[in-house]
């Protein structure tokens, strides 16, 4: 039976809100009660009673929705199945079945027990698999492994029926197929309430990670320096991506603004072979963007404060990073380095940030021009605060193939973007947004955009659009929005097909929801 949170409980406040401190927007705008979930019964009975009361269902697995699209609910119910977390074996040799309020942290740490395998996905360890998995998935093993839906093969998901009655159902390729190419990215949410996903095998989990990192000081940065570190950045994986020895490879430049923030360049080898796999390469990258200094030139205790500093998980924060002889490089067992990472308690908004989002696939890497407005933008004080993290991309990603049995039809790209803003004070709302927005429309109004589309990165030879599970409500302004997150081909009318028919009465829905077939 499941746990109901109405207005007259004492966890009403924390129970009905998301991680986004911005939503609710208002007291107003919450729902009328929570229902924790343990059970797909629970799910088809909870939705029924909801229907029958004439409430507008929304769904939450982690509450990591950065958008308004699960706790905006006036008068609503919210179906939470945070508490559905098992991780199984299935019932054929090497499946696995994971429910969707799983913490990813979980899921590897239970996959690696279980048999040694895992789930190429995300490194936020406290979201959950429902919305990372449905709505695509990815993380440092995307390179060598594709994105988590490229491995799921079933799913589990309470839909509502013509009648209006709440059903649970099966899909995989052969039972209800063009529903579960829609459940493989194009959210759950759309369709129904996922209970379960399966695995009908699952790719083994590396033996190490190979880490390494350098930053660089605003201080010490001049406009040449940042102009070649970016475009060395992406010219690298524009030039390798198809390279079989990248694979195991994922970077990470992170730019921040130059009023609070660092430039810094992160990565991870995933060793699957001896210790000395990828060493060398390891050297050979970090050398593009910053070259060692002779060994015998190190002060004596430069070895003891690279060993504190990575046990510490510090970083420098005076002055470019500096190397002798060698880049550091930290070899790690692989589950526990991943595992580690777990942290906070889940609950949602406990932080109580404010936070904003936007994305970019890009097929190409990035222009002088483009690195320049990007400089521009983050020496800019319109933008304190910003964040823009660049990752690599691609490898077993871009297997066109899988544009036909999934709904991520982003299959060229070499490098995916995230821009993220936080802060804590609804003061700061405007300042915040503003700075975000400006930011990204200069990024794609520059000649490798599509001049009829200015301000946006629409597929073309250069950008292949956005991510969905990075939600920015801002691009609904555009009115071919549909376009950057499904694609130039016939997904969304897919999608749109998918969405009549398992979803008749559109009971599932928000701002950028699949819209019905007419």
């Amino acid at each position: 039976m499941a746990s109901v949170v109405d207005r007259n409980d004492v966890r009403f406040d924390v129970c009905s809100r998301g991680n986004n401190a911005r939503f609710p927007a208002s007291d107003s705008q919450r729902v009328a009660q929570v229902e924790y979930c343990t059970s797909a019964e629970d799910v088809v009975r909870t939705l029924q009673q909801a229907i029958d009361r004439g409430q507008r269902p929304t769904v939450r697995s982690s509450g990591h929705c950065y958008e308004d699209w699960v706790v905006n609910n006036p008068g609503g119910v919210l179906l939470d199945v945070s508490m559905m977390d098992r991780v199984s074996a299935g019932e054929t040799q090497g499946s696995y079945i994971i429910q969707p309020g799983a913490k990813l942290g979980v899921v590897y740490e239970r996959l690696y027990k279980l048999g040694g395998v895992v789930i190429p996905g995300g490194t936020c360890y406290t979201v959950t698999a429902g919305g990372h998995v449905s709505g695509g998935g990815y993380g440092t093993l995307a390179r060598m492994y594709g994105i988590t839906v490229d491995w799921l093969t079933g799913v589990e998901i309470v839909i509502v029926n013509q009648a209006g009655k709440a059903e649970l159902i099966y899909a995989d390729a052969q039972h209800h197929p063009t529903l579960f190419r829609a459940l493989r990215g194009g959210q759950g949410s759309n369709f129904g309430v996922i209970t379960a996903f399966h695995f009908a095998k699952l790719p083994p989990m590396p033996k190490q990670v190979l880490t390494a990192n350098i930053s660089w000081d605003w201080k010490e940065m001049t406009r040449e320096k940042f102009v070649r570190i970016v475009t060395t950045y992406g010219d690298y994986w524009a030039k390798n991506d198809k390279n079989p020895a990248t694979y195991p490879v994922f970077t990470n430049l992170v730019v921040g603004n130059s009023k609070s923030g660092r430039v810094g360049l992160g990565l991870h080898y995933a060793q699957t072979g001896d210790d000395n796999e990828g060493r060398e390469w390891v050297q050979e990258y970090l050398n593009l963007f910053q070259t060692c200094r002779p060994a015998a030139e190190a002060p004596p205790d430069y070895l003891q404060q690279q060993e504190f500093s990575q046990q510490q998980q510090q970083r420098p924060q005076v002055g470019d990073t500096v190397c002798y002889g060698t880049h550091p490089v930290r070899a790690l067992n692989w589950v526990e380095a991943t595992v580690s990472g777990q942290g906070g308690s889940g609950l949602y908004g406990s932080n109580r940030r404010r936070s904003k989002y936007k994305s970019c696939y890009m097929k190409k890497g990035f222009t002088v021009a483009e690195a320049n407005v990007l400089y521009d933008q983050m020496t800019n004080d319109a933008t304190r605060g910003l964040i823009l993290a660049i990752d690599s991309y691609g490898g077993m990603v871009n297997n066109p193939a899988r544009i036909a049995d999934t709904a991520i039809p982003q299959r060229s790209s070499i490098l995916k973007l995230q821009y993220q803003s936080y802060w804590l004070n609804e003061a700061d709302d405007a300042f915040r947004l503003n700075g975000i927005r400006q930011c990204y429309k200069a990024m794609y109004s520059t000649p490798s955009a599509d001049p009829k589309y200015p301000g946006y990165p629409y597929p073309n030879e250069n950008f292949e659009g956005c991510y969905i599970n990075y939600a920015d409500a801002d691009m609904l302004e555009s009115p071919e929005w549909t376009t950057l997150y499904y694609g130039t081909g016939d997904l969304y009318s897919l999608l749109q097909q998918v969405k009549k028919e398992y979803d008749p009465h559109n009971l599932f829905h928000h701002s950028m929801s699949i819209r019905p077939k007419a």
